[in-house]
């Protein structure tokens, strides 16, 4: 089957990042980007999907749109998926997985359509090859992804795989990891940008600083892994390989003493460090135990971005409530010329921190809302008072 001059594709991503995916889509030559709620759709050739699945940090995955039209019933999305000619874009011995989704449909069984849209793709091959694919739920070579909303479906094929924020890089995981995607969409928003001076204080298991270090190297999230789209039958190999290598020739060496990780921890400092160095970036990001209230700022001015804890301070006898204040206060006296962001589901940070927030953005971990804390530490903001008291580790 020939392909189309022009493909159609839609990126998920995290949602309060659209804008600022549809802004690194057009950098990455996308063709009418447009953000929807949780993605942005948009246009190219096919193998815009090879770039982008390549250099997107802050995608979750690259669907290729096949198929869209009206519906009433599970008949119509059945009728619909059994005409569309899948041999012609996987091979039978792919194995196959099918995803549903849906907003405001009217249809009162999710389950039964994913069944039946599994039935319409299996009975296409029986009919033009005598064979049908296997069906795995766990590790699909192929994954056809539906979306319903209360009049319309849309047919996508994956060309991904394992979600893009999976970068490979990551050994240990923190209790509460975060999504290398949505890092490095915070990191895009703070606007922090290569050479500039990054400090995590709370640094888990480094998943700021580790982003941080592959923009600043200029290596394409995507160049250590495999994508889906190498399994769809008509994959160019050859253009494939020269974006690899483009970008293998892009890279550069991470300007020095610019990106530093701290953390009260002595087991998150330990797991920072293990994927630091598994990441090559041992010799570029410094990690190192400490308190927050007690860091020194390693430059006169820079960024400080973290994912501060929810709830109780695990290992320090002391709840939010007080903790917040001091922090505050620490910010304040340390770190003055800084500009500083906390990414946090506690939406009583700003009060208790008694700090003025310059801008709050809306973001979302998972399902979970969170929010974006700028607070900018003026030269002179700290009044004299008692130093507050400090737990060291």
């Amino acid at each position: 089957m020939t392909l189309p001059r022009l493909s159609t594709f839609f990126a998920p991503c995290p949602r309060g990042l659209e804008a600022v995916l549809c802004n690194e889509l057009t950098q990455l030559q996308a063709l009418q980007p447009g953000p929807l709620k949780g993605g942005v759709r948009f246009r190219g050739p096919f193998d815009l999907c090879y770039r982008v699945n390549l250099h997107s940090r802050i995608a979750s995955r690259v669907l290729w749109a096949l198929s869209e039209g009206s519906y009433q019933n599970e008949h119509d999305i059945y009728e619909a998926a059994l005409n569309l000619p899948w041999p012609s874009w996987f091979s039978v011995r792919n194995r196959i997985k099918v995803h549903v989704s849906a907003h405001h449909s009217p249809l009162p069984s999710l389950e039964f359509v994913t069944l039946r849209i599994k039935d319409a793709i299996c009975d296409h091959f029986r009919k033009t090859i005598g064979k049908r694919p296997d069906v795995d739920t766990q590790a699909p070579d192929m994954s056809i992804y539906a979306y319903l909303d209360e009049k319309t479906f849309t047919f996508y094929l994956d060309t991904t795989g394992e979600p893009l924020f999976k970068r490979g890089y990551r050994k240990v995981q923190g209790s509460s990891p975060l999504r290398e995607n949505l890092a490095a969409g915070i990191l895009n928003l703070a606007g922090w940008t290569p050479g500039q001076v990054l400090l995590d204080p709370m640094c888990g298991s480094g998943t700021f600083l580790l982003e941080a270090a592959q923009m600043a190297a200029n290596i394409a999230p995507g160049i250590n892994r495999s994508f889906a789209f190498e399994k769809i039958l008509h994959f160019d190999e050859k253009t494939w390989t020269a974006l690899r290598k483009e970008n293998q020739v892009a890279q550069q060496p991470i300007p020095s003493d610019t990106l530093f990780g701290f953390d009260y921890h002595p087991e998150a400092v330990k797991s920072a460090k293990t994927n630091v160095n598994a990441a090559g970036f041992g010799d570029c990001i410094s990690i190192q135990q400490a308190d927050i209230l007690e860091i020194q700022p390693p430059a006169p001015e820079g960024w400080l971005i973290t994912n501060p804890p929810y709830g109780v301070r695990s290992g320090q006898d002391m709840n939010l409530d007080e903790w917040y204040p001091l922090l505050g206060d620490a910010l304040k006296r340390h770190f003055p010329g800084w500009r500083t962001f906390f990414f946090t589901a506690d939406f009583g940070l700003p009060k208790r921190i008694r700090l003025s927030a310059a801008r709050r953005t809306p973001l979302y971990n998972g399902a979970l809302e969170c929010r974006l804390f700028e607070y900018p530490i003026v030269h002179g903001s700290h009044r004299s008072h008692p130093t507050p008291a400090t737990i060291s580790p």
